[in-house]
Parts: structure tokens; C-alpha cells; sequence
């Protein structure tokens, strides 16, 4: 069974195996957390949410680069949490790491303490950008630690951004590309924030950075979604976890706590426009899944009023239907 449709329960380390500052980065503001737990915080941690209900449970480590910690200091993480997977309170382990920090002598040692997955910060597969934000790794970094994960049999998952210095809306389509050819199995998209106390906090106040609006980040989000959704890529994620702490240091970029629900319902709206005929014309009716119906609305049946304008006036009513499959769209005239 594929970990990211399991529980995950994450352990925070920020910053911790990170060889350098990424202009975009302010882990310990985003998460409130100052600090990288020790083991027997983690034990402690997980003490208070894993129990014999949640074996399908997987321990995350996030935050920072897992790999890249002194080899001792893996151990340790990776011993504090066997415990809770012998009990059989959890499923396994994952976590995230550079792409330049996961070699394939590694690997044995991985499996070896129940690690099922790994995730890459990838960010980017154009160089300038890469080296614009400070990332200190190249594309061809990430392409071959893809296949080194793929070759051990776990899990691959990479994250991508939007926005990042430097990029444009080719680049970042081209990135997500080559990110497709490498088939992960799910992959997050992130749009950049300004962060307070972020390098780029200091290259937005000086002008040198612009950050997406909230429109552009929808569209070119919808648009990697299509790539990823085309190829049977799944979306673990869109836009970062909405939390107090995020949105207290938040200085510019397009943040919104619903982020992926606007990209689902931007492609649902694209889904309706294309099974209109030029023959229609006064009032249509789409019927959904229930399950959907929010998403085809929009938020505060944003979708509804866009449709409108778009069709120069045509009303249009969304309802929900059982008998649609989920992700099945139909529609009648009214």
C-alpha cells in the first residue's frame, strides 16, 4: 500500500541536514517549531499518537534533510520509532531529504529500519533557478537520486515550487515536465511565500524579487496538475499547511489557506467550459458527485459568477448526483 494514502504522523526537524540557507526557507517560523526534537522527544511525541488503531500509521520525518544528518544522529531518529512499528502501531517510515544527499550505499541501512518512501526537495529542474535560490544542487542531482529511490524499491515522491527566483512560467512548466518523465509517485507543489526572516524577504523589500499573484499561481498550478493528472502522477499536496504561525509570517506571495481546493475548482471549471457546445446557449445544468459538488461550485460558488462571465451571461446550475462517477461530469440545457 502506497504510504501517502496512509496516516501520516510528522516529525518536525528543521533545518537539521541542511548543508546551506535557501532563499525561500524559514522552517522554524513556518512549523513554531525552534528546534529539532531529540530521539526521546520522538518517542515521547509518537507515544501520544500511535496505539494499536493505527497501524496504517507512517512516521514522517520533515522539516529538514534526513540524509544528509550525521550517520549516528539517522540511527538514532531511526531506532527511537522501532518500538511503535514492532508494536505494530505504525506502518513504516518516510521522510524528506535533498536531492544531492541520497546515495545508493545508503540504502540497505534505510530499508533496513522500516523507511518505505522518500521524498525530494527538488523545488526546481532548471539550474539558474536552482542556483538563484540558493538551492546548491543541480537538476541532474535530483534525476539521479530519483533513480537510486526507484532502484531500492521505495516510494519517490518530489516537491516542486512556483515562483522561485528567476523562474517563469515556462520554466516551471519545463520543470514539471522532466519531474513527470521521472514517475514519482506522487509529487507537492508549492507556490513561493515571502516568509519573514527568509533571505527573500530581504530581495522582495529591495525590489528584486516579484512575487505570483494568487490568480497566476492558480493557472500555472492547474496547468502542472494536468501534466501530473495525464501521466497517473498522483497530487499529494498544493500549497503549504495552513497554520497560524504560516500566516503571522507571511510578508507577500500567493498565499490562500484553501490553495488546492482553487486549483481543483479552476479545473473544474475548464471540465464544463469544454463540454459546452456552440449550440448552447440560456441556461445549463452540470450534475456532479456529491462528493465534488463543492469543488465545481468554487469557494462562495466562485465558479458559478466566472461561469457568467465567461459564457456572456449564461446561467448555469450545479447539482449533485450519485449516480455520476466521481471525477465524471454530465450536463443538460435548461
Amino acid at each position: 500500500m502506497s504510504s501517502r494514502k496512509n496516516l501520516i504522523i510528522p516529525v518536525f526537524i528543521p533545518y537539521r541536514g541542511c548543508p546551506n540557507q535557501c532563499v525561500f526557507c524559514n522552517q522554524k517560523r513556518i512549523t513554531g517549531q525552534p528546534d529539532a526534537p531529540a530521539p526521546q522527544e520522538v518517542v515521547k511525541f509518537l507515544e501520544e499518537h500511535l496505539s494499536e488503531n493505527t497501524a496504517h500509521a507512517v512516521i514522517a520525518f520533515y522539516g529538514g534533510s534526513f540524509t544528509g544528518l550525521p550517520l549516528t544522529e539517522q540511527k538514532a531518529y531511526l531506532q527511537a520509532v522501532q518500538p511503535f512499528i514492532q508494536k505494530g502501531f505504525a506502518a513504516g517510515i518516510k521522510m524528506s531529504t535533498r536531492p544531492d544527499y541520497v546515495y545508493e550505499k545508503h540504502m540497505d541501512f534505510l530499508r533496513g529500519y522500516g523507511v518505505r518512501g522518500i521524498e525530494l526537495g527538488a523545488q526546481s529542474m532548471d539550474d539558474e533557478v536552482l542556483k538563484a535560490s540558493g538551492r546548491g544542487h543541480t537538476a541532474a542531482d535530483t534525476v539521479n537520486a530519483a533513480a537510486v529511490i526507484r532502484a531500492a524499491g521505495l516510494e519517490l515522491g518530489i516537491q516542486l515550487m512556483a515562483g522561485l527566483p528567476g523562474d517563469t512560467p515556462e520554466t516551471f512548466i519545463k520543470s514539471v515536465n522532466r519531474v513527470a518523465i521521472l514517475r514519482p509517485d506522487f509529487v507537492r507543489i508549492y507556490p513561493t511565500l515571502v516568509i519573514i526572516g527568509s533571505p527573500l524577504e530581504e530581495l522582495w523589500k529591495a525590489g528584486e524579487y516579484v512575487s505570483l499573484g494568487l490568480d497566476e499561481a492558480v493557472q500555472l498550478c492547474t496547468e502542472a496538475v494536468k501534466v501530473f493528472n495525464a501521466e497517473g502522477i498522483s497530487i499529494a499536496r498544493m500549497g503549504l499547511q495552513p497554520s497560524r504561525e504560516l500566516e503571522e509570517s507571511l510578508l507577500a506571495g500567493p498565499y490562500h489557506p484553501a490553495f488546492g481546493h482553487l486549483v481543483s475548482s479552476a479545473l473544474a471549471m475548464e471540465k464544463m467550459l469544454a463540454i459546452l457546445t456552440d449550440n448552447e446557449s440560456g441556461a445549463v445544468e452540470f450534475l456532479v458527485n456529491p462528493t465534488e459538488l463543492s469543488v465545481f461550485k468554487g469557494i462562495r460558488g466562485e465558479n458559478i459568477r466566472k461561469f457568467g462571465f465567461i459564457t456572456g451571461g449564461m446561467k448555469v446550475r450545479i447539482s449533485p448526483d450519485p449516480e455520476v462517477p466521481k471525477g465524471a461530469l454530465r450536463f443538460r440545457t435548461l
